[in-house]
């Protein structure tokens, strides 16, 4: 008798934990826009697909959900958020240990031909950032019940996207309240072009889009990614952007108007052609890993803050130990344990 009690009881116990560990999953639903702001002359295609993230309770409830805008890195898109081991996992685990309240994440696809938008409004291929801020937030609060109010908007993202929510909520404070960025990548452009000044030297080889597709050019593709977004010029096809940099064999030849444009369109100057706007913003965090293997992360990282720093606008900056990646979309990771509570204290919810 005592055996069959142990074994009945050790089956509760069983099914119990079981159904402890089960977390309760949110919907991820993938829709399209054809955007009037990426209209362009590039080849860009301006109709872009969007994911949506849909706490548990959102198809149970009639309640507003405040919103986190959260962009993609450089040769990613959205599909970041779906899948096990994305983000949507994340996001249900800390909804579950009430990380954060019930939220609605969206992710759009602004990869390009290029890889990369950088989030910014280019001459050439598209306003980037005109779409991410203001086309795209007005048709999610058309579509969804959201909290459609700055105080309950926040944007964030990783790599290239820390640098496009940066750069979108410095420009946009009456769009998002609350900023957080992770490893953010490229902040000064000028700067990182001439960390990739021998990546110049293979433009000499690339005469179609289409050769810089090829694995051997993928840090070149990052370099005329970043004069798509930086240095438009619709009369330049087929890159349609300028060059900082060129060399003829060994000899380095520079363009200084264009690595003077490139310098003021950079992310890092807003903290001074955006300082009104910069000071609006209710919370503004970033942080990078000690040993990213992007060299130029933790340099440009701590320069922006310093800035911040000496014109008095408040933020929180934090180095931590770790890579590009190594720390952010893993469980307890960076998005689940830092990114996600920020906005929780942050953003306004629905009472």
């Amino acid at each position: 008798m005592r055996k069959i009690s142990f074994i009945f009881l050790a089956f509760i116990l069983s099914v119990h934990l079981f159904s402890a560990q089960k977390i309760p999953e949110g919907k991820v639903v993938t829709i399209f826009i054809t955007a009037k702001t990426l209209h362009n002359k590039a080849g860009e295609n301006p109709k872009r697909r969007i994911s949506v993230y849909l706490p548990p309770d959102y198809e149970k409830s009639l309640k507003r959900y405040p919103v986190i805008y959260y962009l993609h890195g450089f040769f990613w898109n959205d599909s970041l958020l779906v899948g096990s081991d994305r983000i949507n996992h994340i996001i249900d685990r800390a909804i579950e240990a009430k990380k954060i309240k019930p939220v609605i994440i969206v992710m759009p696809d602004e990869s390009t031909v290029f890889k990369g938008s950088f989030y910014a409004n280019s001459k050439s291929s598209g306003n980037w950032s005109d779409f991410t801020s203001l086309e795209l937030v007005d048709f999610i609060d058309k579509n969804y019940r959201t909290i459609s109010s700055k105080d309950s908007r926040g944007i964030s993202g990783h790599s290239m996207g820390g640098n496009g929510a940066l750069r979108n909520a410095f420009l946009h404070p009456d769009v998002f309240s609350s900023v957080y960025a992770l490893s953010p990548g490229i902040l000064d452009a000028r700067y990182f072009a001439l960390t990739e000044i021998e990546s110049y030297k293979n433009v000499q080889n690339i005469k179609e889009v289409k050769d810089l597709s090829k694995p051997e050019n993928s840090r070149t593709n990052i370099i005329f990614a970043i004069a798509r977004a930086y240095n438009g010029n619709v009369n330049k096809p087929p890159f349609f952007a300028d060059l900082p940099f060129s060399f003829q064999g060994d000899d380095l030849k520079i363009g200084a108007p264009v690595l003077d444009e490139l310098k003021k369109n950079s992310t890092s100057e807003l903290v001074f052609t955006q300082y009104e706007n910069i000071k609006k913003l209710k919370a503004i965090k970033f942080d990078w890993g000690r040993n990213d293997e992007l060299k130029h992360i933790p340099p440009s990282c701590m320069s922006l803050s310093k800035n911040l720093e000496i014109l008095k606008i408040k933020h929180e900056a934090e180095e931590y130990i770790g890579t590009h990646g190594s720390e952010v979309s893993k469980e307890n990771g960076r998005i689940e344990n830092q990114m996600l509570p920020f906005f929780n204290t942050h953003l306004k919810f629905e009472e």
